[in-house]
């Protein structure tokens, strides 16, 4: 599966859900330095859909906010993970 996020390094909490233009929202802790945000999105994506990290490797986006992860394992339950992160973030948001 192939997945569209959007991250916000620096972050206090380490989270996954919610959208922002279309790509799922992913907040890291640690800044945009050396590739650590980016490895730290592969490590918190891999925990939000129960997947090995190994299963998550970077497509595109080494240096931009807007980056394409691939997933691999099951696409039905992989999509459907994504449909409850993304709901669980507007929820969030409509309070």
């Amino acid at each position: 599966m192939r997945l569209a996020v959007h991250v916000h390094p620096g972050s206090k909490v380490p989270s996954v859900g919610g959208s922002y233009g279309g790509a799922l929202n992913v907040h890291v802790r640690a800044r945009a330095v050396d590739g650590a945000a980016t490895n730290e999105v592969v490590k918190v994506v891999a925990a939000a859909f129960d997947v090995r990290t190994s299963q998550v490797a970077l497509v595109r986006g080494a240096t931009s906010r807007d980056k394409t992860l691939s997933i691999d394992g099951d696409d039905a339950a992989l999509a459907a993970r994504l449909e409850q992160l993304l709901e669980a973030g507007e929820a969030h948001r409509r309070g």
